[in-house]
C-alpha cells in the first residue's frame, strides 16, 4: 500500500480503527499524533494526510491536496472472462500498469458461471482496482466491464485504436514486432489488446477479430497462464507507447 485511498466522501469523517487503512497507518507506516503519509482521492489528486488523533474506536486525519494525476494510458484491455481467481489478480495488475478499461467478455470457450460469481456481483472486483492503484502510488482507476459478448465489446471501440490480440495458435509475428501506428510520444495513440480465456480463442472469434482489425500475435513458444500474458504483454505496448 503506498498510496492510501480514500473516497470523496470519507474525508469528512473519523477512519475505525478496524479499517485496514488505519491498520496500515498504525502498524506498517507506526504514524504518530502529527505525522503525515501519502494519500490520495479515488479519481483525484494526490495529497497528504496529517494524523490528528487516535481515538479508542478511530483516527482523526486532516488531508491536503495536490494537482490531478496524469490520465491513464491508452490501452483498452479485452479478456475472455477467466476464473475468479485469476481475474481478481488482472484486474489489480491491469490497474497497476494503468490500462485505462478492462473488459471481461463472454467468449465460445469461457465458463459462463465465471461471470456470475460473487467477484462480480458483491462489487469485490473494485476493491483489486483500489489495491492495484494503491500499489502504483496512483489514484485513477481503470473502467471496468464483464459479461458482454466480444462482438458487442469490438463494437465499442473507438475506430482509431490499434488492434492485436494473443493466440499462441495462429499468431504470426511476436508481440514485440507489432508497430502502432501514428506513434508519437507527446501524444500516444489508443491501442486495444485482446487475451482469450484460458482455453483460447475459437475459429469464429479469431475471423471477428480479423474482421475487426486486429493483428494476431504471440509472446513465443512458451504457454503462460493468462494473468502473466497479460503482464507481460502490457508491458511491451506500454513500452512501445513510450510509458516505460
Amino acid at each position: 500500500m503506498n498510496l492510501i485511498l480514500f473516497e470523496p466522501e470519507e474525508t469528512a469523517q473519523p477512519l475505525p480503527r478496524s479499517d485496514p487503512r488505519a491498520l496500515h497507518v498504525l502498524n506498517v507506516l507506526r504514524r504518530e499524533v502529527g505525522d503525515s503519509f501519502d494519500v490520495g482521492l479515488v479519481d483525484g489528486p494526490r495529497g497528504k494526510a496529517m494524523l490528528v488523533e487516535i481515538g479508542r474506536d478511530t483516527l482523526k486525519l486532516s488531508f491536503s491536496w495536490g494537482v490531478p494525476p496524469p490520465p491513464l494510458d491508452p490501452i483498452t484491455l479485452i479478456v475472455g472472462l477467466p476464473r475468479p481467481q485469476t481475474a481478481r489478480k488482472i484486474l489489480q495488475d491491469a490497474t497497476a500498469l494503468g490500462v485505462s478499461s478492462v473488459h471481461f467478455v463472454r467468449t465460445d470457450r469461457a465458463e459462463p458461471s465465471y461471470g456470475q460469481s460473487t467477484l462480480w456481483n458483491s462489487g469485490e472486483w473494485r476493491r483489486h482496482l483500489i489495491a492495484g492503484a494503491e500499489q502504483a502510488f496512483c489514484t485513477r482507476l481503470p473502467a471496468v466491464t464483464w459479461n458482454r459478448t466480444l462482438a458487442d465489446t469490438l463494437a465499442l471501440l473507438s475506430h482509431e485504436a490499434g488492434r492485436v490480440a494473443l493466440d499462441n495458435y495462429e499468431g504470426t509475428m511476436p508481440l514485440l514486432q507489432y508497430s502502432v501506428s501514428g506513434y508519437n510520444p507527446s501524444n500516444p495513440p489508443e491501442v486495444a489488446l485482446a487475451v482469450g480465456s484460458e482455453r483460447g480463442w475459437s475459429a469464429e472469434e479469431r475471423h471477428a477479430l480479423r474482421q475487426q482489425g486486429f493483428a494476431l500475435a504471440h509472446l513465443g513458444t512458451r504457454v503462460l497462464r493468462t494473468e502473466t500474458a497479460i503482464v507481460a504483454a502490457l508491458a511491451i505496448l506500454k513500452a512501445k507507447l513510450g510509458q516505460i
